[in-house]
């Protein structure tokens, strides 16, 4: 018999009634040290007090207007980001998935608008992901995402992480060349600077847009606010989410003017994307992510993290083999199922996140302290032992 919540997810036999910072609780008082942080969602931690403020706030004043008026604080919001990236404008959306569509009608949009309708393809990179809607697994394509839905939605070429693949495909039709600057679900791939530009070489050689995905890379996680800007690329658009938001459903779409050329009244449109709610918190998170300090502070903690693991793969090799990733966007690669590891961590009470390539993800909030860190270390080490034992 089918269960009222849809079967669609595999889930843990935990269910959690309270957070606060790094920590969650469940509902009899047992806690449990999230290094997840809802997949790279609540950057703030649980609960933070500066987004209870916000929440607060706002819900005693307006919840919802849609988009058929001026929204202030999306407003707001939007000319934050302008500020402090590459963008000159965006949409505002729910989710990532939903940006990715954004994107992509851009892309397409603008070479219609150009002169050019028969540039539609977009190149994308094995090993990505970019959501589960009909076009964003298009994009992502893999039997597991596909499988069973029938005809994909057509217009994507995907390639090896390599240039002369790129080189090969790129033609008359394509429109975009669409990547992540490090590869979430894929397994924590962290995409070299080198490629990155040439990729936008590419793009400028052929008259095609540089889509960046940093839905789970963005926000800071890298220990810069988006994590393209450590290769010194710009794209032309940008998806953005998970950590925008700081636990609340919000993403964006970002662009540049000649990018959004052809994004005119009417080609595009949401009826909760970018609400009153959704904003006041996203521009409390962009206020505390861009304050002062505040990105060293993830660039110090991710470098103990790191060197804590890299102690935790030496001392246990039957159960981790490498450390990859930058930032607070980190993973272990396990020998074992990365399943078997993750299941291991709810025994010692600690939260990871099981990603492709066999590894289990480490994306902590991003004001975790060294202490915190200390905590989890220990607990992934009781997990590990507690794996070689019984294997023995």
């Amino acid at each position: 018999m089918i269960t009222p919540v849809l079967p669609t997810y595999a889930r843990a036999p935990l269910s959690f009634v309270k957070g606060e910072g790094p920590w969650l609780e469940t509902e009899t008082g047992e806690r449990y040290l999230d290094l997840g942080a809802g997949i790279a969602v609540n950057i703030l931690g649980h609960a933070a007090p500066v987004l209870v403020r916000a929440l607060e706030e706002q819900a005693r004043r307006v919840w919802h207007t849609s988009n058929l008026y001026r929204i202030p604080n999306q407003e707001e919001l939007a000319a934050g980001l302008v500020e402090h990236t590459f963008a000159d404008t965006m949409f505002f959306t729910n989710s990532g998935t939903e940006a990715i569509e954004c994107a992509i009608k851009m892309a397409r949009k603008f070479q219609s608008h150009a002169g050019h309708p028969e540039r539609f393809r977009i190149v994308t990179f094995q090993g990505c992901f970019h959501g589960r809607s009909t076009g964003a697994i298009a994009a992502t394509q893999g039997e597991k995402m596909v499988g069973g839905f029938g005809p994909l939605m057509p217009g994507f070429d995907q390639v090896p992480v390599d240039l002369e693949a790129v080189k090969a495909v790129v033609g008359p039709e394509t429109a975009a060349i669409m990547i992540e600057p490090i590869q979430g679900e894929g397994g924590i791939r962290v995409i070299e600077a080198s490629f990155l530009k040439a990729l936008r070489e590419i793009c400028d050689e052929n008259g095609i847009l540089l889509i960046l995905d940093e839905i789970q890379c963005g926000m800071g996680r890298t220990g810069r606010l988006f994590a393209h800007e450590w290769s010194g690329v710009t794209p032309d658009i940008m998806t953005v989410a998970k950590g925008i938001g700081g636990g609340f459903p919000l993403g964006a779409c970002l662009a540049t003017e000649h990018a959004a050329s052809g994004m005119t009244a009417g080609t595009h449109g949401s009826t909760y994307g970018g609400n009153p709610l959704g904003c006041a918190i996203g521009l409390a998170v962009l206020r505390e992510v861009t304050a002062p300090g505040f990105l060293d502070g993830v660039s110090r903690a991710s470098g103990h993290l790191r060197q804590r693991l890299e102690g935790l793969v030496a001392s246990h090799p039957t159960i981790f083999s490498e450390v990859r990733g930058q930032g607070l966007m980190l993973a272990l690669k396990c020998v074992p199922a990365n399943g078997e590891v993750v299941k291991a961590g709810y025994a010692e009470h600690v939260i990871t996140v099981p990603g492709g390539d066999n590894v289990v993800r480490l994306l902590p909030p991003l004001n975790i302290t060294e202490a915190e860190i200390d905590a989890g270390i220990a607990r992934l080490d009781a997990a590990a032992t507690a794996m070689e034992e019984a294997a023995q």
